[in-house]
């Protein structure tokens, strides 16, 4: 889950606080105008969903070939050939929304 921090930041990243887990809990610093309750949980909402709509792409980069038997692939075809079937499958695996 996207911390309340990490909302607030993307709000104002100047903005100096107290955040514990609790968004009626937090301690406003050093004269940053505090930020409206409702503001900050749709801004954690939103970064959820942006980060939830990612997660075939987390899942692909984890099975993706790494980058060492990619340069080994430049210099043999039959390499590059198994590469590409293997990043193919990947993406059937996991499809973009």
């Amino acid at each position: 889950m996207i911390s309340l921090s990490k909302a607030i930041k993307a709000i104002n990243s100047d903005a100096q606080y107290v955040a514990p887990d609790d968004v009626d809990k937090i301690i406003w610093l050093n004269g940053t105008a505090p930020i409206a309750k409702e503001d900050i949980l749709a801004k954690q909402a939103e970064l959820q969903a942006e980060y939830d709509a990612l997660d075939y792409a987390r899942k692909r980069e984890a099975e993706y070939p790494s980058v060492q038997d990619l340069v080994v692939a430049l210099y043999d075809t039959d390499d590059k050939t198994a590469i590409d079937e293997k990043r193919a499958e990947i993406k059937l695996k996991y499809p973009k929304p």
